[in-house]
């Protein structure tokens, strides 16, 4: 039997406790049914309350045992009332970011069947996309670490967009790589630049550099597009796009923008990859107004679970785990088409346990073996 492998689980603020309970039971259910040992869990306290009573954002230790697992799974943190002094609100998991240097940040985007479509045309239940955000550089290279920032007195405040050769050589790999693996599954298998080479000489790097990796891939079809541009295209025609790569901020905004269109934050499934490690999180707040009250949605966070699976695979070349991932996906598929989730963000009447309840009936479901799945 494979090993059981280590994952630091923070759970956090607000509904972060509740959908990393829900995450974790159908991940464990998941691995379970393919015959994988379950996870070795390594909770680690940090986040905004945690900082309220120790003044410390995360426990000692708690950044190199996170760093030493196989991967880390984090439910949400910050609370709007507990702050930095700077005022910036409580954020360990940008550090983390920075640290293991989490640069490629998936968000995918998906319709689901008989969910909330917010555009009229019907061609919007075909979206499938994934933006790629660059995590550890941009605009957030200032917050990651306190003091990058430049405070003039009360005059003025200086942050500092950083793009550099390394790092993006890095991410324009991994999208192209990206759009390529989602190529032999049936997708378009093209890859959309997105900056504002026409303004920042630090977007024309990063779309200099763009073009540098495109020659390794032929077979993937390269194009642009102007940020502003890609927020009206997201709009009118978001169907048509396939991989989105982009800067830290942009691709903030961005997947915000796209979950909107297919439901909302609670869909948002998020993984942030290094070389060595990743971090996955529903992309949601912490909503601490409902925090305990059964009312969040999971399946971010039950998402993200499979995102943690599907990158295991190809860390430890088991492809056991990559069909853990493949039945999550495919409960929450056939759970909207056959009309069993329906989650209270959505106006529906299920809450967070009963959400969770019903993927696991999906999953336990012996009957159904997705194509694909040994």
């Amino acid at each position: 039997m494979a090993e059981a492998l280590q994952i630091a689980l923070i759970k956090g603020d607000g509904i972060g406790v509740d959908v990393s309970d829900a995450a974790i039971a159908i991940v464990d259910a998941a691995l379970a049914r393919c015959g994988l040992p379950a996870f070795v869990y390594d909770e680690i306290s940090a986040g905004a309350a945690y900082f309220r009573e120790t003044g410390q954002d995360i426990e000692p230790g708690g950044e190199d045992r996170a760093g030493r697992a196989d991967a880390m799974f984090l439910g949400a943190i910050g609370l709007p009332s507990v702050r930095y002094p700077d005022g910036t609100e409580i954020s360990p998991h940008l550090r983390l970011r920075d640290r293991f240097g989490l640069y490629a940040g998936l968000r995918p985007i998906k319709a689901y069947p008989n969910g909330p479509q917010r555009l009229s045309d019907p061609r919007s239940g075909q979206i499938d996309m994934v933006i790629l955000r660059e995590s550890t550089e941009g605009l957030f290279y200032s917050a990651a670490t306190h003091g990058r920032s430049q405070i003039i007195g009360d005059a003025e405040v200086r942050d500092t967009l950083r793009i550099t050769r390394r790092t993006t050589e890095k991410l324009h790999d991994f999208g192209f790589r990206l759009a390529r693996k989602r190529k032999s599954r049936g997708m378009a298998g093209r890859l959309t630049c997105v900056d504002k080479a026409n303004v920042f000489a630090s977007m024309a790097f990063f779309r200099k550099i763009f073009d540098e990796v495109s020659g390794a891939y032929p077979d993937i079809t390269a194009d642009y597009n102007y940020v502003d541009a890609q927020a009206l295209d997201l709009v009118r025609r978001p169907w048509e796009f396939d991989v989105l790569v982009t800067e830290n901020m942009f691709g903030d905004i961005l997947s915000d923008l796209a979950g909107g269109l297919v439901g909302g934050m609670g869909m948002a499934a998020c993984g942030e990859i290094g070389d060595d490690t990743g971090l996955f999180q529903p992309a949601h707040g912490s909503a601490p107004d409902i925090m305990g009250q059964d009312k969040a949605n999971p399946l971010a966070a039950i998402l993200s679970g499979s995102l943690m699976l599907d990158y295991l695979a190809e860390k430890r070349a088991a492809p056991a785990y990559a069909d853990a991932a493949a039945l999550i996906e495919d409960a929450v598929l056939r759970g909207f088409r056959e009309g069993r989730l329906e989650p209270l963000e959505f106006g529906g009447t299920m809450g967070t346990r009963a959400m969770a309840a019903e993927v696991l009936a999906l999953l336990a479901d012996k009957s159904h073996v997705p194509v694909g799945v040994g």
